[in-house]
């Protein structure tokens, strides 16, 4: 059950997450070009809700980068670990496709294929390499800390997933303005490769020549908070 809970929690995770980024950027919606506030602020609750519901059949790591930090810890083995971010990944796919057959009407009208692509997979506001993956390093690094700084207070029960919640959007509304704040490789790869694969008109390329960043970035800002938190807890 555990495996189907991280399927089911990022798949989740994805349809909340990007059907925000959908109503802000898609044309004719009621929610078109209401800006970042909104979107950071809906995919902080898209994390509550999606851990809320899958936290009692899973762990609800819900990104690779969280299950990679885990494993580095000794918490989970790496074999869950690999197979943890195998589902995540697929339920990223399933989600971007539920977020998909709800907008439909709405890519149809749609023919900026940025502001496409955007509602699958995250890209840079400057395209700057370093830069770029500077930020979803900190971003990630953030995100790991935080979360394994929670684990070190006696919360009642729902305070650690609401503040996980906050917490990104906190990362959104500070760190994430340059590349759309990933901070979840399953989050970008599985939604970009349905992308690549949906039959959809003015929908441009998929930039993979910038996918890595969103996979890597995430990765080595998971391995520094764990190495950070290691010292200091």
């Amino acid at each position: 059950m555990d495996i189907f809970g991280e399927f089911l929690g990022t798949s989740l995770l994805v349809l909340l997450g990007n059907g925000v980024v959908a109503g802000v950027v898609l044309p004719k919606t009621k929610n078109h070009a209401s800006g970042w506030i909104v979107i950071a602020l809906g995919w902080g609750l898209a994390v509550s809700m999606a851990v809320f519901i899958s936290g009692k059949i899973a762990p609800a790591h819900l990104n690779p980068a969280v299950s990679l930090a885990f494993a580095l810890k000794g918490d989970i083995s790496w074999t869950k670990a690999l197979i943890y971010s195998i589902v995540q990944i697929l339920g990223g796919i399933v989600g971007s496709l539920l977020v998909y057959l709800k907008f439909k009407p709405h890519y149809q009208v749609a023919d900026n294929s940025a502001d496409i692509l955007a509602t699958f997979a995250t890209g840079p506001a400057i395209k700057d390499t370093l830069a770029n993956l500077l930020s979803e390093i900190f971003g990630t690094f953030v995100l790991v800390l935080a979360i394994l700084s929670f684990g070190l207070y006696q919360m009642p029960a729902g305070i650690g997933t609401l503040s996980v919640g906050l917490l990104v959007v906190g990362i959104g509304l500070s760190l994430g303005g340059t590349t759309g704040y990933a901070i979840n490789p399953a989050r970008d790869l599985g939604p970009r490769i349905l992308h690549q694969l949906l039959p959809m008109k003015n929908k441009g390329d998929s930039d993979w020549s910038y996918a890595w960043i969103p996979i890597f970035g995430p990765i080595l800002g998971a391995i520094l908070a764990v190495l950070l938190f290691m010292v200091i807890s």
